[in-house]
């Protein structure tokens, strides 16, 4: 089978598949606020003024909590865009960080903008990990750990959560996709970093069922529940 390349076109119907999907190509869109995200896992005080930023919006003045609800929302932009690449086109787009721009919008997850579309140039299992996790999630929870001591346990399951989270909405948006996500997913979660992160079923159930084994700390935001992955969540656990 003939795969398609990535292209602002591919990019575009990725976006229309929700919010955390979403990525703008081409000039630059608005007028400014846009850095490499780069520049984000290097800058502690651009860190800082983020994480800040969804403290306010949580209402809560626990700095981790806002930190960890930030890792995961950013986690669940990357793995959303690159996985739905793999899924509808059999390719994973290159969001190298310094290729890769970001701003902070009044509401809602992180604004990302990849002016130049290319491909990594491996297969889609590899080319998942090097791109998401080596090139991103690696030096990010880096970051957001030396900014706020949120635990490496904590960070490793926000980025499986995070990944599940993705194979989901796409397998209920974009249920035609030429490429199937299950075993993607299910590849980089028996491989490290994500190996252990959580435990999920051996059977190949579509959609996975996942079961993480630490808190992602949304729970401490007023009125807040507990997430359905959660290690928390005793009845996901027995059921």
């Amino acid at each position: 089978m003939v795969t398609a390349v990535i292209t602002s076109d591919v990019l575009a119907r990725i976006t229309a598949i929700g919010p955390y999907f979403a990525v703008a190509t081409g000039p630059r869109p608005g007028a400014c606020g846009f850095r490499p995200l780069a520049d984000l896992y290097a800058d502690p005080v651009a860190l800082e003024e983020c994480v800040r930023a969804v403290a306010g919006r949580l209402g809560t003045d626990q700095l981790r909590v806002a930190a960890s609800t930030l890792h995961l929302g950013t986690a669940s932009r990357l793995w959303s865009i690159a996985l739905a690449c793999a899924t509808l086109t059999g390719r994973v787009p290159d969001l190298g960080p310094e290729r890769l721009w970001w701003r902070m919008p009044a509401s809602g997850p992180l604004d990302l903008w990849l002016p130049d579309p290319r491909e990594v140039d491996q297969e889609p299992h590899p080319a998942l990990h090097h791109t998401v996790i080596v090139q991103n999630l690696t030096p990010w929870a880096d970051a957001v750990r030396r900014a706020s001591r949120v635990s490496p346990l904590t960070l490793r399951g926000n980025a499986a959560s995070a990944l599940l989270g993705a194979h989901r909405v796409l397998l209920s948006r974009a249920p035609d996709s030429l490429f199937p996500a299950v075993p993607l997913v299910r590849a980089l979660l028996d491989r490290p970093p994500l190996a252990g992160a959580g435990t999920h079923p051996a059977t190949p159930a579509e959609p996975l069922v996942f079961q993480r084994r630490s808190c992602c700390l949304y729970y401490r935001v007023p009125g807040a529940g507990i997430c359905g992955d959660c290690v928390l969540n005793t009845k996901e656990k027995t059921s």
